[in-house]
């Protein structure tokens, strides 16, 4: 039953559900960050009159934000939208470092921290520093784990920021970096290769570029019915996704099973992994990467604002089309050159983003700088645990980071439902 309450803001008597089923609290859209500083300012709850003025007065802070104007008070709510955090930023470098390091000393030939650090400051000119490490060891840590660990870094932190991205501009915290068919596509791409492309040096360079080409393609048909369909909600683009992903599931089943003496090396792709993976890989994957992450970070101001809501941002004057098409664009062009080059790692673009989010804010001005960083340093030491656990042999990826990740994702659903109405 509703309880009649005093409201410790404007005084007046009101009647309260306490977030029981019916509370109309819950309908009512207040940032994370807004809530939490009016539970540190106001004891109890307010009345509905008083979180709407709280709910407006955030969004409006949010658009300032969003516009650039940084530290916008909210008046009355005294509500200010937390960027990103000098400590949280080098707190996210100083992971990096450590899974690097990490990266390049752990193996089946242990090499200390300090022979790697010499070896590295032996390959800088005119500094007269000589490495200790003989040439086999030199090779391991430059010709095999270097490269290796710089792909998982650039592969973590671009799922992880693609993965917010998507959250961000659908407005759906389960959104993943596949959520418009790019694993369909890519599967598909890596399949028809491995299936019917002959054995050799030239499968080795097909399989990226069939897996890339595959990837932009699912999207794009995605992006091409979403558009037919004449609706402008984002949810006929995720429903588009989820219509091209399943055809090019079932292509991608017939030719498995027409072809069944390939499907081992199928599902070693599909499961993700670096191994093997050299400079080549990364010179493949890191210009795509690199023009995808500078694209979202220069958006997530407006990702920000879209999260007012559509009609909200519009009469800000955000061309909200645009600014969902080049999010979208951006995002499918990064995700599909990192799964062209190390297979179908799942679950990166839900961890890491809700960890941020839990942790240190849930604005999208620190989300996407701070996914980059900690998605990188997730994989670099997910893949240190893939091929380590059982050493000599070596775990797909994937199968590490899902059994991280599905327990995570039931906790974002779990949570998700009781937030919601």
């Amino acid at each position: 039953m509703p309880q009649l309450k005093e409201c410790p803001n404007c005084t007046s008597s009101f009647s309260c559900s306490a977030d029981r089923p019916g509370c109309w609290c819950q309908d009512v859209h207040v940032p994370g960050e807004a809530l939490d500083d009016l539970r540190a300012q106001l004891t109890g709850c307010v009345c509905r009159s008083c979180l709407d003025r709280f709910a407006s007065e955030a969004a409006e802070a949010r658009a300032h934000e969003a516009a650039g104007e940084a530290g916008t008070r909210v008046p009355g709510a005294l509500v200010q939208v937390r960027g990103l955090s000098k400590l949280w930023l080098v707190g996210g470098v100083l992971l990096l470092l450590v899974a690097a390091a990490v990266a390049l000393t752990v193996g089946p030939m242990p090499i200390g921290v300090g022979e790697v650090a010499r070896s590295l400051l032996s390959h800088v000119p005119f500094l007269g520093v000589k490495s200790h490490l003989g040439p086999a060891e030199d090779a391991i840590v430059w010709e095999l784990r270097a490269p290796r660990l710089v792909l998982a870094a650039l592969v973590g932190g671009i799922l992880a920021l693609s993965g917010s991205s998507y959250q961000g501009v659908f407005r759906n915290p389960l959104a993943d970096p596949y959520l418009l068919g790019v694993a369909a596509g890519a599967g598909l791409g890596a399949t028809l290769v491995i299936a019917y492309a002959a054995t050799g040096g030239s499968r080795g360079l097909l399989l990226p570029l069939a897996a890339f080409a595959g990837a932009v393609a699912g999207v794009g048909a995605a992006m091409l019915l979403g558009a037919s369909l004449g609706s402008r909600s984002s949810g006929s683009l995720i429903l588009a996704g989820v219509a091209v992903a399943a055809f090019m599931t079932a292509i991608q089943t017939f030719v498995q099973q027409r072809r069944s003496d390939s499907l081992r090396e199928v599902y070693s792709w599909l499961l993700g992994g670096f191994s093997g993976s050299g400079w080549h890989e990364v010179g493949l994957a890191s210009p795509y990467i690199a023009v995808s992450a500078v694209v979202l970070l220069l958006h997530r101001r407006l990702i920000d604002v879209l999260g007012v809501g559509d009609d909200e941002a519009a009469t800000l004057g955000i061309n909200v089309k645009h600014v969902r098409l080049a999010v979208v664009i951006a995002a499918t062009m990064g995700t599909a050159a990192a799964v062209a080059v190390s297979g179908l790692i799942g679950f990166v673009g839900i961890i890491v983003p809700h960890t941020i989010r839990m942790l240190v804010s849930t604005s999208y001005r620190a989300i996407l700088p701070l996914a980059a960083l900690f998605g990188a340093s997730f994989l670099v030491l997910t893949d240190v645990l893939a091929r380590t656990l059982l050493s000599p042999s070596e775990l797909p990826i994937g199968v590490v980071t899902a059994f991280f990740g599905a327990p995570f994702f039931a906790l974002v659903l779990r949570s998700t439902r009781e937030q919601s109405p």
